[in-house]
């Protein structure tokens, strides 16, 4: 049973980014972001575990890869999620990887991506990294066993300091909730101080577990977002999406605020492809570097 998979992004047409696969070390996140997609399709998706006999499968199916294809860790778990501070995979899989022609983009809120510098600098040198806000009793509630945005930002720190290619991810955006433009200015203007140039952004897509979720915790907002995604929004390939124009307007802001601190920017399925930069992909894959 294959462990690298021909990424397809729910077969959006919104998303641009160039082929690729994903890898999951772990099915389910502990990081259990009340927004969270996987809840839709992963039975205790909260609790992850590890696969069996992830590296030796891992091994066979990269025989198999084209050269130079890229490979995402990870869409639908965290590989950071907390259990890897134990079982330590992440290390083994990165130096099988790095004995191929091939590529790695890291997607991750885990602080513990720090352990692996050295082996992400010989697979690709990406990672990118979610922020959806700097409130840290916000933060606690929209994703609460993350770690704490400052712990997010001296790993973003850290990963620059050390030469690793980063993109930001604001990700999602609520509309009413993190869609202050004060909000966003202040994390754009943290990624520029440390030298992130790079920023990807989209508006937050509901779905019935994930939005059920998001009222237990912010009941406050039912009647706005029941109006936004039930009555005025757009039901796209499975999703209820804000409608149209606020979707522009909120990306927008993002979008002018990231070209004013000169940092490329990409919207991430939102139908707003004319909004990205030129040469850029919300995957980070521009900034891959080549393998020796």
């Amino acid at each position: 049973m294959r462990v690298l998979l021909k990424f397809d992004p729910w077969k959006s047409p919104y998303c641009p980014c160039p082929p690729k696969y994903s890898l999951n070390p772990y099915t389910g996140c502990g990081h259990a972001c009340r927004y969270c997609y996987i809840t839709s399709y992963i039975p205790n998706p909260f609790n992850p575990r590890l696969k069996d006999n992830i590296v030796k499968r891992l091994r066979i199916d990269l025989k198999t890869l084209p050269k130079g294809s890229i490979i995402a860790i990870s869409y639908s778990s965290d590989p950071y999620t907390p259990p890897e501070g134990k079982i330590r995979i992440m290390p083994k899989i990165l130096s099988l990887i790095s004995l191929f022609d091939v590529k790695v983009l890291i997607a991750t809120k885990g602080v513990l991506v720090l352990r692996d510098i050295d082996l992400i600098k010989k697979v690709g040198n990406v990672v990118s990294m979610t922020i959806t806000t700097l409130d840290k009793s916000l933060a606690k509630k929209l994703e609460p066993n993350a770690p704490t945005p400052n712990a997010r930002v001296r790993v973003l720190e850290k990963l620059v300091n050390n030469g690793v290619n980063v993109s930001l991810r604001i990700d999602p955006i609520f509309p009413g909730l993190t869609d202050d433009e004060k909000m966003i200015r202040e994390i754009i203007e943290m990624a520029s101080s440390l030298g992130i140039e790079h920023i990807v952004s989209s508006c937050y897509k509901v779905k019935p577990d994930n939005y059920r979720r998001m009222i237990g915790v912010f009941p406050e907002m039912e009647k706005l977002w029941h109006k936004l995604y039930w009555i005025d929004g757009e039901y796209i390939h499975g999703y209820r999406y804000l409608p149209f124009k606020l979707r522009y307007e909120i990306l927008s802001i993002v979008r002018n605020l990231a070209l004013k601190f000169k940092m490329k920017f990409n919207t991430c399925r939102d139908g707003l492809r004319f909004l990205d930069s030129p040469g850029a992909y919300c995957d980070a894959s521009h900034l891959l570097e080549k393998r020796d």
